[in-house]
């Protein structure tokens, strides 16, 4: 039976299947503090689901729409078989978010979007969610639900999203529903300057550590499977960074450590919301950088006996793809390092190991002496990634200066990357990035010898960070260079 025949005649004055709740059990409601009773009954029509999509959203009014018309589509064109459902969680917007998205609509639209009008459209249900502001708060709402219907495939997108099509539920779904895999990892065509964040900290340290190429840990569109979701939900961890922006790398990390089999779908281009995280970069950067350094700790029985980097299977076809251009000011970014120096030189004694404080010295020494100035190379960066992972596990300091302290190199690092690769095209700037994990690789023996020597594993739960929780746009995946006015 399809879901078009087990679905009840509309009653009067409903001209939407949107609209109605479909026969059965009740829900076994999540905990109370993910979403308040109200939002529970929401779901109480439901027993399960095949397929579930969440959109976690805060203030995303004018671009909600959107994605939510394009996720409509995809399930309507490539699981029109399937029982389906979109769940927007949002974090308290007040400029009509969640009225936005349950009144966008593919309906009337069939023949231009290609889709099959017999197909029927799945339902959506907005709510607010409850608990610590943050992504990872609205994420924990969603694989609460997706456990509590028993869903069998998932996937969440980001509601600011303006590249998103049809085509990427299928590439995120499919994989899950059409070949059992639990976790599937986007992989986006970015502009060479975009995702530094990825490319220089959280892709290299992933990789080297867990001896898997996944190429966006932190690309924040995923596909996963309804256990998954319900391993993740069952995790005492919200009320700690994973609440905010430190959930992708913790979703990613959990899911390669934990037994799960993981994969990565190309994407394309991602395009959204534009921002500046050079504007205020502290409190994100302390809550992803800090949550993969203490799960470094967590999983560290893991990783120290991995050798190589394995790769991940690859679904999609990766071809060359235009994307926006970024404009980086990197002076700016190298004052911004000097300035970084004054105050934290002597965090950074403490913190570095001999040689790689000397290293850095060298390169501020050698910097009027060669054409293309300030260098921060990336062996020398691996290892100061390695003795701030070491630094933080040994809790030698508090946690989020010790954070704070790691900003100006990555704005060295950053401008060295810049330099290094403006006369790169796409594809040579890419090879050059997945070439940094080897490195990290390489150095992994150091980090292994210097954590039996002084590192101390460490939970989640002592994570507290300090400062603004929720800015409108906020993504862990897009850290980029700053950008020029």
């Amino acid at each position: 039976m399809t879901r078009e025949e087990c679905l009840p005649d509309l009653p009067p004055g409903r001209e939407s299947a949107q609209e109605i709740r479909l026969p059965g059990d009740q829900l076994a409601l999540p905990p109370p503090d993910v979403f308040t009773e109200d939002a529970a009954e929401l779901f109480g029509g439901y027993d399960s689901v095949d397929v579930l999509v969440g959109i976690p959203s805060h203030q995303n009014g004018k671009t909600i729409g959107h994605v939510v018309r394009a996720v409509e589509a995809g399930l309507r064109k490539y699981f029109p078989d399937r029982r389906s459902l979109i769940v927007v969680s949002d974090g308290g917007s007040t400029d009509g978010t969640r009225q936005a998205a349950l009144e966008a609509s593919t309906a009337g639209d069939e023949a231009l979007l290609l889709l099959d009008p017999k197909t029927v459209a799945p339902d959506k249900v907005a709510f607010t969610y409850t608990g610590m502001p943050g992504k990872g708060s609205a994420f924990r709402s969603i694989f609460a639900v997706a456990d509590s219907l028993e869903a069998r495939a998932c996937a969440v997108f980001d509601a600011d999203l303006r590249s998103v099509s049809p085509e990427w539920v299928d590439r995120l779904v499919g994989p899950v529903l059409d070949h059992g895999y639990d976790l599937v990892a986007p992989m986006y065509a970015r502009h060479k300057f975009d995702g530094t964040i990825t490319n220089s900290i959280a892709f290299p340290i992933t990789a080297a550590l867990y001896g898997r190429g996944l190429r966006q840990p932190i690309g924040g569109d995923f596909g996963f499977s309804g256990l998954l979701a319900g391993h993740w939900a069952a995790k005492q961890v919200w009320d700690t960074d994973v609440a905010r922006f430190g959930v992708d790398i913790w979703m990613t990390t959990v899911a390669l450590c934990e037994g799960f089999s993981v994969c990565q779908t190309v994407l394309g281009a991602k395009l959204h919301d534009a921002k500046d995280p050079g504007k205020d970069l502290g409190p994100m950067f302390r809550q992803v950088v800090g949550s993969l350094f203490a799960l470094a700790g967590r999983y560290v029985d893991h990783w120290t006996g991995t050798k190589e980097i394995q790769p991940v299977p690859t679904f999609g076809f990766r071809s060359a793809t235009s994307t926006e251009e970024i404009r980086v000011n990197s002076d700016r970014l190298l004052w911004r390092f000097v300035e970084g120096y004054v105050t934290y030189q002597k965090v950074w004694r403490q913190v570095l190991a001999a040689e790689n404080l000397a290293g850095v010295m060298r390169a501020i020494h050698d910097a009027a002496d060669q054409p293309e100035g300030f260098r921060l190379r990336v062996d020398l960066w691996a290892r100061i990634c390695y003795d701030y992972l070491l630094a933080y596990n040994a809790q030698v300091m508090d946690h989020g200066k010790l954070i704070d302290s790691l900003i100006p190199l990555y704005f060295a690092r950053t401008a060295t990357f810049i330099t290094e690769v403006r006369g790169d095209t796409p594809e040579e700037a890419e090879a050059r990035v997945e070439s940094y994990a080897e490195v990290f690789r390489e150095r992994k023996p150091y980090l292994v010898r210097r954590f039996a020597e002084t590192g101390r594993s460490r939970r989640l739960r002592e994570q507290r960070v300090s400062g603004e929780e929720r800015r409108p746009g906020d993504d862990t995946s897009e850290f980029m260079a700053i950008r020029s006015p």
